[in-house]
């Protein structure tokens, strides 16, 4: 039987990819909705800040569980894993950035988007 890829929204992809965030307790989750600027690289950046580069891989491996599982799609690019203080998970419209805290805070990707729309996700 042959499988077949799941059409997903960009909006189902980045709850996926918040899902599996959260399911390896991943902190300070935010959705910035790059949708309604111009020249934008995707619709959604997904950030998460993580304790440790362990932390960092297991955090990856579950978005690509959680987006796999539901929808089988894998990354179309994935970086950083080689170091593990920020890695990104691009699935094209989705792009997920998983940080160790200091690197998120020197990169700051919040701050390029200022009139993007930035959703903070509560805790779980």
């Amino acid at each position: 039987m042959k499988e077949t890829k799941v059409e997903a929204t960009s909006d189902i992809l980045a709850e996926l990819v918040v899902k599996g965030m959260q399911e390896k307790k991943a902190t300070d989750i935010v959705i910035i909705n790059l949708k309604s600027l111009k020249n934008a690289v995707s619709d959604y950046f997904v950030i998460a800040s993580a304790n440790s580069d362990t932390q960092i891989d297991a955090i990856a491996s579950s978005i690509e569980e959680e987006v796999f599982k539901a929808v089988r799609q894998n990354p179309w690019q994935s970086e950083g894993r080689t170091n593990n203080e920020w890695v990104l998970l691009d699935y094209v419209d989705v792009v997920a950035h998983i940080f160790l805290k200091d690197k998120r805070q020197f990169y700051a990707l919040e701050e390029l988007w200022g009139d993007a729309k930035i959703e903070q996700v509560a805790s779980v």
